[in-house]
């Protein structure tokens, strides 16, 4: 049992590396913010919104201040492990290798699901943006297979998907139907991650400029649009004007589209191997973009939900474009400055997730754990090249039979589960030196200051939201009894915490990271838990059948 859990020794001063170092500070800001501002703002926020009515924005804030203590964890780690591996190197140094592969097994699932959803999101956009310009891609290769198939099934009104199951040609009994925009910038990111971070750095860079300077033309003419009423809809049922139109349940529901904004910013610690001076590097980049971002996020939300009735997104995967067309404020050229520009945004988060993929398998190749393959470097390119390769294959082979709601919830749950391990592990953490110059997470007692703070907003919550206690263990509808269940669950693990923390001295910014993290698995379902659960099946059976075998850490220990 002791060999499952046997931890590896990481030099802070090793910073050695077959990669070649060439990012700043200000590109791994910018890398940031291409991975976070893309599909989360360009697409997902439009479910968001649907689902929790103006008052997201609360989801917004919750998660950026979660990401926000999680990035300080990240911070720490990156300081003290300078090598590529993102949370899977640091669960290989706090909890030992079983944990460590069940998190790189979390990160694959990010990193190339996630790539799934969002070269979706670029062809949706792509293809629309087309449209505008006269010209038409036939339907059935624009979706997925998956997607057609269930809207002809469940009688939907998608009528570019029923389009694409009517007018597909057969293939002996198969309809032929494939997402091939989705498939084609697959396959050029992977060709331009394979040919050099360099090259990557300098394309992602301008993209990003343009990418924000739109963002901010469409926060500044869409607050010329604002109608302050649409901050607080009236609910039909309570005939109440209400800024949660929908209860905070309906806020909470929304937590895999509003989540699925952050979930890059994870992805620059992968870059560690490629950064200069990654100790002082890293930890500031990966701050700077997550402030930047969050701020960003709100006062987007702040402008559509201002702009727009919120129930009129329901079914928008193009929200930014949509509050611009015809029926809402009319301004024609907004409306395909922002579809081409969304198709620059959603092109940048796909070249981050595609850097970020292969650079994990690297690091687990290079424990054992995968295939020694896995960690070869092209001699002239100097990045992970056979990994890079299969990272493509990895997202590109599910673009033909997945479809966007499955990939977006699943993506989500891994996602956060590996940052409630970074922020746990950090809390193992022996203290270290602290060294002039390094990024240095402050050591703050949270004995007392825990204890009170969880309860102390436990209190507040019931006084603001008495009525969501008060029916706690009312679980008539399904849907917000698995909510009900979740936040008890996640009292009860606090209050445990609490108790540890007067115990253990736990520090006190890890600590509210972790307590952040857990709060956001509460909007996740049982469904989405069960798929998470295979998943991780899945990966424990290779680990046993190929990773412990293999494992150079292993080796090294049955050597002495």
């Amino acid at each position: 049992m002791n060999q499952l859990f046997r931890r590896k020794n990481y030099s802070e001063t090793d910073t050695s590396t077959s990669l070649l170092r060439v990012l700043g500070v200000w590109d791994i800001v910018f890398f940031g913010i291409a991975a976070i501002i893309g599909a989360g703002s360009f697409s997902s926020l439009g479910e968001a919104v649907f689902r929790g009515g103006p008052g997201v924005i609360l989801l917004y804030l919750i998660c950026g201040f979660a990401c926000g203590f999680t990035a300080l964890c990240y911070a720490e780690f990156a300081s003290r492990i300078p090598t590529a591996g993102s949370a899977y190197t640091y669960a290989y140094a706090s909890f030992g290798e079983l944990i460590a592969w069940v998190i790189g097994w979390a990160l694959i699932m990010e990193y190339s699901f996630g790539n799934i959803y969002v070269a979706f999101s670029w062809s949706d956009y792509f293809t629309s943006f087309l449209e505008r310009l006269g010209m038409h891609i036939p339907d059935y290769l624009t979706c997925s297979y998956t997607e057609a198939r269930k809207a002809f099934q469940n009688g939907s009104e998608n009528k570019e998907l029923l389009s694409a199951w009517n007018t597909a040609p057969l293939i002996g009994n198969l309809k032929f139907i494939l997402d091939l925009p989705a498939l084609v910038i697959n396959g050029l990111i992977t060709w331009l991650c394979y040919v050099g971070v360099k090259e990557s750095k300098n394309f992602n860079n301008s993209l990003v400029i343009l990418k924000l300077a739109v963002i901010v033309l469409v926060i500044l003419i869409g607050f010329a649009y604002i109608n302050t009423e649409n901050w607080t809809p009236v609910n039909p049922e309570t005939h109440v004007a209400s800024f949660m139109p929908n209860g905070f349940a309906g806020v909470m529901s929304a937590v895999s589209g509003v989540f699925f904004a952050y979930i890059g910013f994870d992805a620059l610690s992968v870059l560690s191997e490629e950064t200069k001076d990654p100790q002082k590097t890293l930890p500031k980049g990966m701050i700077i973009s997550l402030v930047l971002c969050t701020v960003i996020y709100i006062a987007l939300t702040l402008v559509l939900t201002g702009m727009v009735d919120y129930r009129k997104f329901d079914g928008i995967g193009d929200p930014l474009s949509f509050i611009f067309e015809k029926s809402n404020a009319n301004v024609a050229w907004m409306e395909l400055v922002v579809s081409f520009v969304a198709i620059v945004a959603i092109t940048t988060v796909l070249l981050v997730f595609q850097m970020g993929q292969p650079r994990i398998w690297y690091a687990m190749s290079r424990d054992g754990l995968m295939p020694e393959k896995f960690k070869t470097v092209h001699p002239k390119y100097k990045t992970p090249s056979f990994a890079t390769v299969i990272t493509g294959i990895a997202v590109g082979v599910p673009i033909l039979f997945t479809d966007k709601t499955f990939i977006l919830d699943f993506t989500s749950i891994g996602t956060i589960f590996a940052f409630v391990l970074v922020c746990a592990g950090v809390l193992m953490l022996p203290a270290k030196e602290k060294i002039k110059g390094r990024f240095h997470l402050p050591y703050i007692n949270g004995k007392i200051i825990f204890p009170v703070i969880f309860i102390g907003g436990l209190i507040g919550f019931y006084i603001w939201q008495p009525e969501f206690f008060n029916n706690l263990i009312d679980w008539n509808d399904p849907k917000e009894g698995e909510f009900r269940a979740s936040i008890l669950v996640f009292i009860l693990i606090n209050l445990v915490l609490c108790i540890f923390t007067f115990i253990k001295n736990f520090s006190l910014i890890p600590l509210i990271g972790l307590s952040s993290c857990l709060y956001l698995l509460t909007g996740m379902s049982h469904e989405n838990w069960f798929w998470f659960g295979l998943w991780f099946a899945l990966g424990l059976i290779i680990y046993f059948c190929y990773g412990y075998r293999n494992s150079k850490l292993r080796q090294e220990t049955v050597s002495k």
